[in-house]
């Protein structure tokens, strides 16, 4: 029961970022956008959803069988943009949607594997700000900065997230053999960055007490 709590709760946060994902394909400016994208993620962090990006920074936090529940979130947050994606394709806003995504996923899918390996550790150092943020910083205000400043970040700067671009491959029905492999270097590189600036902090906190 557990195990498919969990899986609910990612397809819910999958679809949050399907969303967000939508907000962005139906903006003319990219800064509107990255801004109404911060919605899904703020969404997010409100309910509590589980979304592998947030979720993998936490992983040296967390028991031995964590892995099992990030792997869980994954396909959950796959399946909840995929059931958004293939909702969307059958409504008047399909084409326009799937055409801007296509646009956005060939980029994505004639880039060099290394590329997008170094862009997905930028986005989730980017998204450890955010989540981190949001969750300890003490001012109110200070929470919300960081969510939106963070996520605005990565989408501005052209990161690469893996559950955005389930959505993004999705709407665009570009899904085979090389999507595949760029989203699993996708999800590698979000898992090193996730975990790279939590590792540096606590050795910064280690050797000042030292």
């Amino acid at each position: 029961m557990k195990h498919l709590k969990t899986f609910v709760s990612a397809v819910l946060a999958g679809a949050c970022i399907a969303w967000g994902g939508t907000m962005y394909l139906s903006m003319e400016s990219r800064v509107l956008g990255a801004l109404f994208f911060t919605v899904g993620i703020f969404i997010i962090c409100t309910f509590g959803f589980h979304l592998f990006t947030g979720k993998v920074c936490y992983a040296f936090d967390c028991d031995r069988h964590y892995p099992l529940t990030l792997a869980i979130v994954w396909a959950g947050n796959f399946c909840g943009t995929w059931l958004v994606a293939q909702a969307e394709r059958a409504t008047r806003f399909g084409i326009p949607l799937a055409e801007k995504a296509a646009v956005i996923s060939a980029v994505k899918l004639n880039d060099t594997l290394l590329s997008i390996f170094i862009l997905s550790i930028f986005c989730n150092i980017m998204i450890y700000v955010a989540v981190e943020g949001f969750r300890s910083n003490p001012q109110e205000v200070g929470k919300y900065l960081a969510l939106f400043f963070g996520i605005m970040v990565f989408i501005l700067s052209g990161f690469e997230h893996c559950v955005a671009n389930m959505y993004y491959f999705s709407m665009a029905g570009v899904w085979g053999g090389r999507a595949l492999i760029y989203l699993l270097v996708m999800t590698l590189g979000n898992a090193v960055g996730g975990v790279l600036l939590p590792l540096l902090r606590g050795f910064i906190r280690r050797d000042s007490k030292a």
